[in-house]
């Protein structure tokens, strides 16, 4: 499997990166090893996280994803396997929130105590703080690279504005710079990447990890009308999707699918993949089987012709 580099970060990450949003929410610990062995074994390597995940669970504070990742670097020693990502910046079961120095000097503690490893990969800004100077949140990472608890850091939800802002404070102050962007990007959810973000990471060549690739599993063709919402727990998010535009862009991946021997989700994936701009989507799975199918993106190439009629359907 080729890999591809994230950003100007001197690593090179597999195309397809694993969504931890799913740990301690849809699936326990034990399926949560199960998937993280099988996306290992796959040659998968780029494991996304949150301290955040998942605080929308009854019972839950956040850190449970970390939790049983932590875990199962413990149990496994697989920590030299992955790329390790995790975040830091919205609303904790406590309350707690934001990106000012001391809280993400604090946060990263926590972060690194419940993934039971000395150092961070990839340590994201979850969202953005109009309320602290970006110069102080872009301090707070200097000090923590260098004191080796992470190695390089990203951004998650940021406007092309402020990312470009944000960019230029690291210049302007030899502090280190996102190297990646996270935003919500899949084949119905597009302008808003494609329009602001888009143009300024491929001139700055910040790597791009996309999240809701399948548009909370619309774009598998699970959902196709109103009685499908209660297949899951993520039903009640895709009624959305659920209009003429929806109907044709799942039209387009159907025949795409068919000629390629695969399902709707594998092409929804392939179509990311093969975006100039995208280092690698994020995409979960709750089982096995189901990894096991949505890795097969990696290998698909969309033809021109393929990639037009996705475009089309989905403009």
């Amino acid at each position: 499997m080729q890999k591809r580099k994230l950003g100007n970060s001197g690593i090179s990450v597999a195309p397809l990166a694993f969504g931890g949003n799913v740990f301690g929410w849809t699936i326990d610990e034990k399926k949560s090893f199960d998937l993280l062995d099988a996306f290992v074994d796959f040659g998968f390597d780029l494991v996304d996280t949150a301290n955040v995940y998942s605080t929308w669970v009854p019972g839950n504070s956040g850190g449970e994803s970390e939790t049983i990742i932590g875990n199962w670097l413990k149990a496994t020693g697989k920590r030299n396997k992955i790329t390790l990502a995790t975040k830091v910046g919205k609303e904790m079961g406590d309350g707690s929130k934001g990106l000012n120095r001391d809280y993400i000097i604090k946060s990263v503690e926590d972060s690194l105590k419940r993934l039971q490893t000395d150092y961070i990969d990839l340590y994201q800004s979850h969202a953005d703080d109009l309320d602290v100077p970006l110069e102080e949140t872009l301090y707070a990472y200097d000090l923590l690279i260098k004191q080796g608890k992470i190695r390089m850091i990203g951004a998650s939800n940021y406007e092309g504005k402020r990312l470009a802002e944000a960019l230029e404070v690291s210049s302007r102050k030899a502090y280190p710079a996102y190297v990646s962007l996270q935003p919500h990007y899949n084949l119905y959810e597009r302008e808003g990447f494609e329009k602001d973000l888009e143009p300024l990471c491929l001139e700055k060549n910040v790597g791009v990890i996309s999240y809701y690739s399948l548009a909370s599993g619309f774009l598998t063709g699970k959902y196709r009308s109103a009685e499908d919402l209660g297949k899951s727990a993520r039903g009640a998010g895709i009624v959305k999707y659920l209009n003429e535009r929806g109907f044709r862009i799942l039209k387009a991946l159907d025949e795409i699918a068919a000629l390629h021997h695969t399902v709707p989700a594998v092409i929804s994936l392939a179509w990311l993949i093969q975006r100039k701009s995208i280092t690698a989507p994020i995409a979960s799975a709750t089982s096995v089987v189901q990894l096991s199918e949505i890795a097969k993106a990696v290998d698909i190439r969309l033809s021109p012709e393929d990639i037009k009629k996705l475009d089309e359907a989905s403009s």
